[in-house]
């Protein structure tokens, strides 16, 4: 669609420039899709589980049978009082957890991030588009009067040719002395 000059949109250059582009895209409803790595995959998985309530829940109630063990005497103790056992196994599972959530975190951020930049692209095309409905719409009505004007002047001028014969018909008609009335009396 080439514009004449006179005929330019009302948004700027760069708009109807991006706007272009925009119509030229394969036009899609849903954000891209990234197919995803092993690692991305894993990280993602270890993330929902850790997580969850029910991780929350089973990690709590192995804690507290690994204390109860080894504080009652039913059971040699391995790991006695202050459980520095516990502790180690505690911070080797957040040593290793941290980091894999961190990495999904960051992949789902870039996946946000996306998403982000592919909703504001589809929205910047939409209002331009609605721009460029305006402004058609403005045209439009323009033109519409423009015309309407130039038919109520036309129709005018029409009406007044119309009322100068009929005018001088009736001129002519009084000066032969003949009227409609005359003509019935005969």
């Amino acid at each position: 669609m080439v514009l004449a000059p006179n005929q330019l949109p009302l948004i700027d250059q760069d708009d109807y420039h991006l706007l272009r582009q925009l119509r030229e895209r394969e036009p899609s409803q849903s954000s891209p899709q990234v197919r995803l790595t092993l690692g991305q995959r894993l990280s993602d998985k270890v993330a929902a589980i850790v997580g969850s309530w029910r991780f929350i829940t089973i990690q709590s109630g192995i804690l507290v049978i690994w204390i109860v063990l080894n504080v009652t005497a039913f059971i040699q103790h391995w790991d006695p009082y202050p459980f520095i056992l516990l502790n180690l196994a505690l911070s080797f599972q957040a040593a290793y957890t941290a980091p894999i959530i961190m990495m999904s975190q960051n992949r789902q951020a870039e996946v946000d991030r996306q998403n982000a930049r592919h909703d504001y692209e589809i929205n910047m095309k939409a209002e331009l588009e609605i721009e460029l409905l305006h402004d058609k719409f403005d045209r439009l009505e323009r033109f519409f009067t423009q015309e309407s004007d130039t038919i109520k002047a036309m129709q005018q001028e029409q009406l007044d040719r119309l009322e100068a014969i009929i005018a001088k018909q009736a001129g002519i008609a009084s000066h032969s002395g003949f009227s409609d009335d005359n003509d019935l009396h005969k």
